[in-house]
């Protein structure tokens, strides 16, 4: 169902096809390869975000979702997580109302990440995140 495309380094990346179970399988690599790198502590709410970004994702835009992880470098070091699509419009947070069944997915990445943001591509846009290690 996905592979990883690119080990360069320390990072990994990941392309999942435009299907419903790629919610599923991005937090299962996101949060095996942090495993990997000794970084449960932020198991927990990578995957809780990848999953809100992959979601908007394969809810917006058509083709393959990429995931893609960079690991803190050093002590002070973040993990930075991205999110790549095919649509080139550029995501923003709006308000939800209580009744409303969507639309809270940005503003739980503003509210949890320590800086998010997005930025277009020749062939859509990247949605990024970082997370600081306990420490």
């Amino acid at each position: 169902m996905s592979g990883v495309i690119d080990t360069e380094g320390e990072c990994a990346e990941w392309l999942f096809p435009a299907e419903p179970g790629a919610v599923r399988a991005a937090r299962s690599v996101v949060r095996g390869r942090l495993r990997d790198w000794g970084l449960d502590d932020l198991g927990d709410l990578a995957v809780l975000l990848v999953s809100e970004l992959v979601t908007n994702a394969l809810r917006h835009a058509t083709g393959p979702v990429g995931v893609r992880l960079v690991p803190p470098a050093g002590p002070d070091g973040v993990l930075r997580v991205e999110v790549s699509d095919s649509l080139p419009d550029l995501p923003r947070e709006r308000p939800a109302r209580p009744e409303d069944e969507s639309g809270r997915g940005l503003y739980l990445v503003s509210a949890a990440a320590r800086r998010w943001g997005a930025r277009p591509a020749a062939d859509g846009k990247t949605v990024w995140f970082e997370l600081a290690p306990a420490g």
